[in-house]
C-alpha cells in the first residue's frame, strides 16, 4: 500500500515510537516535567538521547503547558552545560577514557578546540541551537579554559531559542500538532536520526 512504511523502517523506529508513547503518558504526571529537566541536564554533558523528543511528547500531551516545558528544558540544558564544563575543567584527565570514544570522538573534540580559538561565543551558540553535538562543546569549553560566563550566555540564548521554538509551536497549534505527529511519526523519527548524524558531519566542516 502507498501509505505503508517499509517494515525495516518500522523496526528501526520502533524503539523511538515506544519512547514517544511512554513519554506522552508523563504529560499528566507531576514527575514528567522534572524527568524532562533531568534528561536535558544529562544530555548537555554525557547522555546520548536529546531532550527534544521528550519535550515534544510532553508538550503534545498538554499543549497549554508547552512553554513551561520549554522553560524547564532550557534551564536543565544550561545547567547541564555548566556541569559538562566543570567535568572538563576539573576532572578531564580522570574521565577522558570514558568520554573518548564513548561520548564523542577525539576528532570532534579537536575540531571544537580549534573553533574556540576563533570565536568561542559563536561556536557555543551555534551548537546550542543546531543539531551539532552540544555536549562536545560544554566539556571542551572546560578543558580549553573558555570563560564560564561565555558558555552560560551563549547556551542560554541558543538552547532557549531551540526549545521554545518547539514548545511555542505546540502551544499555538495545540491538538492539531498531535494529529499530525501521529500520522507522520515514522518519518519524523527518521528525520531526528538524520539530524543527529548531520550534526557530527556539520561539526567537521564548521568554520
Amino acid at each position: 500500500m502507498r501509505n505503508e512504511t517499509p517494515s525495516k523502517w518500522k523496526a528501526a523506529t520502533g524503539w523511538i515510537r515506544r519512547l514517544y508513547d511512554w513519554t506522552v503518558q508523563w504529560a499528566e504526571r507531576p514527575g514528567g516535567a522534572w524527568a524532562l529537566f533531568g534528561i536535558a541536564f544529562m544530555e548537555s554533558s554525557f547522555f546520548p538521547v536529546p531532550p527534544d523528543v521528550l519535550l515534544l511528547a510532553l508538550s503534545v500531551g498538554a499543549p497549554r503547558r508547552a512553554l513551561w516545558f520549554a522553560c524547564l528544558c532550557s534551564a536543565g540544558s544550561v545547567a547541564g552545560g555548566v556541569f559538562g564544563y566543570l567535568i572538563g575543567h576539573y576532572a578531564w584527565e580522570a574521565v577522558r577514557g570514558f568520554f573518548i570514544p564513548y561520548v564523542f570522538s577525539q576528532a570532534a573534540f579537536d575540531r571544537v578546540a580549534t573553533l574556540y580559538n576563533d570565536n568561542a561565543f559563536v561556536a557555543i551558540l551555534s551548537a546550542a541551537f543546531t543539531p551539532i553535538p552540544y555536549k562536545v562543546f560544554t566539556v571542551a569549553a572546560g578543558v580549553c579554559g573558555v570563560n564560564l560566563g561565555t558558555l552560560v550566555v551563549a547556551s542560554a540564548l541558543g538552547r532557549s531559542a531551540r526549545f521554545f521554538m518547539v514548545g511555542g509551536a505546540v502551544y499555538w497549534l495545540g491538538p492539531r500538532v498531535k494529529v499530525w505527529i501521529e500520522r507522520y511519526f515514522d518519518w519524523l523519527a527518521w528525520a531526528l536520526l538524520v539530524l543527529g548524524v548531520g550534526g557530527f558531519v556539520a561539526l567537521k566542516y564548521l568554520r
